[in-house]
């Protein structure tokens, strides 16, 4: 995903773009495979397709609902959409921390987010794509209100409330930084453009 627009529009449209991309990805790789496929590691302590999907689908499960609940609720209280995209800094800190390369920056997950096991089912493809459908709902109702002024909990740090738009931009900058995880465990090569390794983000 690009650097983000100023234009409330069109930051979401980029953002529906991308997750519709994740759907393309999720269609033509992901659930063609089979339960040994899909559980196939590239090395000791690196993470198999299933994994990368099921530390997403953890993710999702602590953000996706309560995101709903908020913007339904600034929805019902007759929030109305605002022109410019603003974001905190704290969620700048955060979506530039998504936007570094794995290459450059692997990222351990919290224990909390990390996958329940290394022999996962195939269902985990399909709670997959269930939450990104998900994900495409609540970008539409966030284009129906003001998204700079509703407020998402960090899970890990309550205290910590961020802009939506901020929280929605890092979700899908963290769920496209996992597909290319998992892309490359199915290509086994470097990312496109790059010269070095395929590099794996750990338990």
């Amino acid at each position: 995903m690009s650097a983000s627009p100023t234009r409330t529009t069109e930051f979401l449209d980029q953002l529906e773009q991308s997750v519709r991309q994740a759907q393309e990805i999720t269609n033509a790789r992901f659930r063609p495979l089979d339960v040994q496929e899909l559980n196939r590691r590239p090395g000791p302590g690196k993470w198999s397709v299933g994994q990368c999907l099921e530390h997403l689908n953890i993710m999702g499960g602590h953000y996706l609902p309560d995101m709903m609940r908020r913007v339904r609720l600034a929805r019902q209280q007759g929030s109305r959409p605002a022109e410019l995209v603003k974001h905190g800094y704290f969620g700048r800190k955060l979506v530039d921390a998504m936007r570094t390369p794995a290459s450059e920056k692997p990222l351990k997950a919290p224990q909390q987010y990390a996958p329940s096991g290394s022999r996962l089912p195939r269902t985990v493809v399909e709670v997959f794509g269930r939450q990104l459908d998900e994900l495409l709902r609540i970008i539409a109702v966030a284009r129906e209100v003001n998204a700079n002024r509703v407020r998402i909990p960090n899970p890990v740090i309550p205290l910590l409330r961020l802009r939506l738009t901020d929280q929605l931009e890092a979700l899908v900058l963290h769920l496209e930084r996992h597909l290319l995880q998992a892309e490359q465990v199915l290509d086994n090569k470097p990312a496109a453009g790059s010269t070095k390794p395929a590099t794996f983000e750990t338990e």
